[in-house]
């Protein structure tokens, strides 16, 4: 069973995942593949050089992620530019990760930009994780040590709290405790699995 994940920034997604990886979930992280496609030595990283020069490199010739996200952030081309290197590498090692999951699992595909890429509808369900924008900009002042005005950009450049709402078939609202996640998430997971077995069965 394929299961979509996503989440506005600083919502509480990774959390989310790290539950239900512990639940048993196969979690296939977006942002991981990502970063390994373009790993030191790939080809996927050869094609962002070529595409954007050798300024994007460090010292030791890994990519400069900060710098990268500077060059993108603002630039809708450039962005388009990196996604269209990028992400067709990350749908073929998702495609081989799914490939090596087992039958009857719950696959679970973390996708912070899941209502952005217009893939939603590609999942048997979508899970959205949800908070309210002052709380994440706390979390995010807070934890990651932004100025309010950076987390506020970053939500306003990402899909909005509705638009995300819209797509779910289980709405996981982080407002509250640690515990109180934990526990819906578990809610969430028997009615995937149950789900999953209903499929088997049918």
């Amino acid at each position: 069973m394929r299961v979509g994940l996503t989440g506005g920034i600083a919502s509480g997604k990774s959390t989310v995942s790290s539950i239900l990886r512990e639940l048993g979930a196969v979690v296939i992280d977006a942002d991981q593949l990502a970063r390994e496609v373009v790993a030191k030595g790939t080809p996927g990283l050869a094609a962002v050089v070529e595409a954007f020069g050798p300024d994007v490199l460090t010292a030791d010739g890994e990519l400069d992620r900060p710098r990268m996200g500077a060059l993108v952030f603002n630039d809708e081309t450039l962005r388009r530019m990196l996604e269209a290197i990028v992400h067709p590498l990350v749908f073929e090692r998702y495609a081989e990760l799914e490939a090596s999951a087992p039958t009857d699992g719950i696959v679970v595909h973390d996708i912070p930009l899941l209502v952005e890429s217009g893939r939603a509808g590609e999942f048997d369900a979508v899970i959205v994780v949800d908070a309210p924008e002052e709380l994440q900009v706390e979390r995010m002042v807070r934890d990651r040590g932004w100025t309010e005005e950076d987390g506020r950009a970053r939500i306003a450049a990402q899909a909005t709290r509705d638009q995300r709402r819209q797509v779910a078939t289980y709405l996981i609202e982080n407002t509250g405790t640690r515990e109180d996640l934990r526990a819906r998430v578990h809610e969430v997971y028997d009615e995937l699995v149950q789900q999953a077995l209903a499929r088997q069965s049918g």
